[in-house]
């Protein structure tokens, strides 16, 4: 289990576990969650929110909320994903570009012209990937 996670968090007890899952050691059942969550991914956007805050200290689980975030269809992702792309972690940069391509965000449109100039070569083409898709 995430330390504390349990104690602290508002996200609904399934996804509380099944983002407690995609940690397993076991790479079958760490995806059978990340598949869960994907499969529910409309019903659980507000756990999906909440976990990309409540995942600070977690590179794997912040980034796994951001590309879930992606795949949600709902604009109601785009602050979030906006807020990631200021994540101290450029992999995590790289993915809130990619997602918000997902999402053809056009709102973000300033936000990725800066991430266009970004200090990791990897932030730098997904952020210009997104702009020239969005």
């Amino acid at each position: 289990m995430v330390d504390g996670l349990a104690q602290h968090s508002p996200m609904r007890p399934r996804y509380q576990d099944l983002f407690n899952a995609m940690k397993d050691p076991d790479p079958v059942r760490a995806d059978e969650a990340f598949d869960a969550v994907l499969f529910d991914r409309a019903q659980a956007l507000p756990d999906l929110i909440e976990a990309y805050s409540l995942f600070s200290d977690d590179l794997l689980l912040r980034w796994t909320a951001v590309q879930l975030l992606g795949f949600s269809g709902s604009p109601r992702a785009v602050p979030t994903l906006m807020k990631a792309l200021n994540d101290p972690e450029p992999r995590v940069r790289a993915e809130a570009c990619r997602s918000l391509e997902d999402l053809k965000a056009k709102g973000a449109i300033d936000s990725l012209r800066a991430r266009v100039n970004d200090v990791d070569p990897d932030v730098r083409q997904a952020a210009s990937d997104a702009l020239q898709r969005i």
